[in-house]
């Protein structure tokens, strides 16, 4: 499906020689949601103020960082022959969450060790703010134009036109070709990963599985929508490496699940209530 429409301007604001994009904007507001969310929950569970707030100032560096590391291993071939800076450009997209996931989770788990707090704890009142991040980072790529599926029929655009705005299908239509807008698929069913988060927690479940719940929910939708991706990251041939991570998350998070309960090591529920078991 060719088409032809003006892409939006991917700087936010010009401050002399530094431009500021809409990608980071979007990330920082992300961010500083799901940090709002989980300080409000921290302080409805009774725990320190700043305890959520010290972990994100480490967290999140860092998660960029590895998200960055993760892209451009994935993506090495891409900076050879590249200037050595083009590695650190970041306002230029290409960031993986899968990275992100992996920096962030390593490095609350030392957090929670100095800390001497659970990290199953921390994981399930972050787990909401970070699925909602997700969904709300995902429009930066909608802003850089990346992270979209391959080609649209003429059929599906003209249904996609009848309940998509022009602003998405404009940003959608890239060098006279129009996508599937893979970015909105996502960060919608992020939404309603963060909806069934945020019910689950009202149920009180067990700890930990909030945040494992997150991993298998996000996982799931992640596999499927990355099928349709053109600009999936491989680790051998046609092997893409967010699928293979989404399809070993489901499993590791199920086996953690089942591992915890028959262990008894998810021995208290989500606001740290212990599990009172009756005597036969």
């Amino acid at each position: 499906m060719t088409c032809d429409a003006p892409s939006l301007n991917r700087v936010f604001l010009q401050l002399g020689p530094l431009p500021i994009y809409w990608y980071g904007v979007i990330i920082a507001a992300g961010a500083f949601l799901g940090l709002y969310l989980a300080t409000k929950e921290s302080d409805r569970l009774g725990l320190k103020k700043d305890l959520i707030v010290d972990l994100i100032v480490f967290a999140i560096p860092i998660a960029i960082i590895s998200a960055r590391i993760y892209y451009v291993i994935f993506e090495w071939d891409r900076y050879v022959g590249e200037p050595w800076w083009k590695m650190f450009a970041i306002w230029e997209g290409g960031i993986a969450i899968h990275g992100a996931l992996i920096g962030s989770v390593i490095t609350a788990i030392i957090y929670a060790r100095v800390k001497k707090v659970s990290f199953w704890q921390l994981a399930d009142i972050l787990a909401p703010s970070l699925i909602l991040g997700q969904a709300i980072g995902r429009w930066g790529n909608f802003m850089n134009q990346e992270a979209h599926g391959g080609p649209i029929a003429e059929s599906t655009y003209n249904s996609f036109h009848q309940y998509l705005p022009d602003f998405i299908m404009n940003q959608m239509c890239i060098d006279g070709v129009m996508y599937h807008p893979t970015f909105l698929y996502e960060s919608f069913w992020n939404i309603l990963v963060f909806i069934l988060l945020l019910v689950l927690r009202r149920f009180n479940p067990l700890r930990g599985e909030i945040f494992l719940t997150y991993m298998i929910a996000y996982s799931v939708g992640r596999f499927f929508i990355e099928g349709l991706r053109t600009d999936s990251l491989y680790i051998i041939g046609q092997l893409r490496t967010a699928q293979t991570i989404s399809v070993l998350l489901i499993i590791l998070a199920i086996i953690l699940i089942i591992y915890r309960r028959v262990t008894n090591q998810a021995d208290k529920h989500y606001d740290g209530k212990r599990v009172v078991k009756r005597k036969k």
